[in-house]
C-alpha cells in the first residue's frame, strides 16, 4: 500500500510517500510496525494525538481495519479559517 506523510509528519521522517508491505490488521498496527522501523519513524509517532490518517482519502481511525485499503496518509490537524 502507499503510505503518505504530509506537513512535519514528513519532515521527520524525510520522505512524502513510500510503498509499504505489510501485515497490519488496522492503522494502530501499521503505526506499531512504521515506529520500530527506525527512530525517525518512532519521533514522527511519538504523540498519536497530534496525528490525523485518512484511508483512500476518506478520514478514519487508529482502529480502522486495513482490509482493501491501498492507501493510507498521516498528517497533522487541520485548521479552518
Amino acid at each position: 500500500m502507499q503510505v503518505l506523510y504530509f506537513a512535519w509528519l514528513r519532515e521527520r521522517i524525510g520522505i512524502p510517500r513510500e510503498e509499504v508491505e505489510t501485515s497490519a490488521v488496522t492503522v494502530a498496527d501499521l503505526v506499531a510496525e512504521l515506529r520500530g522501523r527506525e527512530p525517525r519513524y518512532e519521533l514522527a509517532f511519538s504523540d498519536m494525538k497530534s496525528v490525523r490518517v485518512a484511508l483512500d482519502q476518506e478520514l478514519s481511525s487508529l482502529d480502522a481495519s486495513l482490509d482493501g485499503v491501498r492507501e493510507v496518509a498521516f498528517f497533522p490537524p487541520m485548521t479552518g479559517g
